[in-house]
């Protein structure tokens, strides 16, 4: 099946913009990466080293990509591809396609329009958006620009009466979903941000906390973000506060940062909705593994009880066929999108998951599936079965 995306609307965001915007796009982009060397080109030092770096030495960062790398396929011949259906649902939505847009923080920091761009792109393509808590637009604003697939993102702050305001504001304004973060009791050490004094630019705040006295992002010898997450992320956050969300909101919880088997079953006993396998883009711990090669663990000790989604890395249909050969539900991509956002506004997103989607419906083609459920692990083989695990009969 496939579902057809809108029209492109040209960006609204003032004639220099759209000028510099015109001479990008004249550029021929033939994959999501491509967006990345624009984006460098097009941001400010500080805004770009704070969309790409990761943790540290950035291993993880590295191997993020890398570990899709060592998985090869095994695909299957003389089936009739004629029609595709990637269509799949998660939490019982439908979406088109499964592939999902992660959280990314301070999107107008990327272009104008940020997190509006975003999810029009995302439901122009039926698929779902997740909102940061620290975006540039307010859970409010985002659901002004229409009808759409909506999560949101939770870090939960010191004072748990703002979490409860929030909380209630993104479940009234029609969010599906609350992707709680859990692996962010401090931030990570982002040496870039600490090189460039990161702050947010002038003009922008963290809308979802605009008004509420809760300090600022100042500049300082460090990152700015760091002495924010710092003075205002709650430290004591443990399972059990996932029991105190559900008592709070209706809404499902996804616990976004899991790595483990463990941990997957402490997610699964705590009552989540699902798991998201993240290091949080490589940005928090270093040396940590790919999610790629965390993933199957996790998705073994769930026991099929929660869906398992994986983030981090994602840059090719052919991954995303990878994770859900490895027992993923679907992916969620970040970075590719907020470059695109840089070079493009929403038609450089829409054009991150057109090119996705196809790219994605090819793999699925030439490795033989029609639809979801035919993707299994016999489709690939990793760096472990190379080493000695006995290939699977198909």
């Amino acid at each position: 099946m496939h579902l057809p995306f809108e029209p492109e609307r040209e960006s609204q965001s003032g004639e220099g913009f759209v000028a510099a915007s015109q001479a990008i796009m004249a550029e021929t982009v033939t994959n999501v990466s491509e967006y990345q060397a624009i984006a460098k080109r097009k941001l400010p030092k500080m805004a770009y080293d704070y969309y790409a770096s990761g943790a540290e030495d950035e291993w993880t960062l590295k191997e993020n990509r890398e570990a899709f790398s060592r998985i090869l396929f095994r695909p299957r011949i003389l089936i009739d591809v004629s029609t595709i259906d990637m269509t799949t649902s998660v939490l019982g939505i439908k979406i088109s396609m499964p592939i999902m847009i992660s959280p990314t923080a301070f999107q107008k920091m990327a272009h104008p329009e940020g997190e509006y761009a975003t999810a029009r792109a995302a439901s122009a393509a039926g698929t779902v958006m997740t909102l940061s808590s620290w975006a540039t637009s307010s859970v409010e604003e985002v659901a002004s620009t229409g009808p759409g697939i909506r999560f949101f993102q939770l870090y939960v702050y010191k004072d748990r009466k703002v979490v409860e305001q929030l909380v209630r504001r993104a479940e009234k304004a029609g969010f599906k979903a609350i992707a709680l973060t859990v692996d962010t009791p401090r931030l990570g050490r982002r040496e870039a941000d600490i090189k460039n004094r990161f702050v947010l630019p002038p003009g922008l705040t963290l809308k979802n906390f605009e008004g509420l006295n809760l300090g600022t992002m100042d500049q300082a010898n460090d990152s700015g973000l760091a002495s924010y997450v710092a003075g205002q992320i709650d430290r004591t956050l443990s399972w059990k506060d996932v029991k105190w969300l559900q008592s709070i909101t209706t809404m499902p919880i996804l616990v976004k940062g899991v790595i483990t088997a463990e941990d997957a079953r402490l997610a699964v006993h705590s009552g989540a909705a699902g798991i998201i396998v993240s290091n949080h883009g490589a940005r928090q711990l270093d040396y940590v593994p790919a999610t790629i090669s965390a993933l199957e663990e996790v998705v073994t000790a769930a026991q099929g009880r929660i869906p398992v989604y994986l983030d981090g890395g994602v840059r090719r249909g052919t991954d995303v066929f990878k994770a859900l050969a490895l027992g993923a539900s679907g992916v969620f991509i970040g970075r590719p999108v907020v470059f695109a956002l840089a070079a493009e506004g929403e038609a450089g997103v829409r054009n991150v998951l057109r090119m996705m989607r196809e790219e994605f419906e090819l793999t699925m083609a030439l490795g033989g599936c029609t639809k979801l459920s035919d993707i299994t692990r016999n489709h690939i083989f990793t760096e472990g079965d190379r080493l000695g695990r006995p290939l699977p009969r198909m």
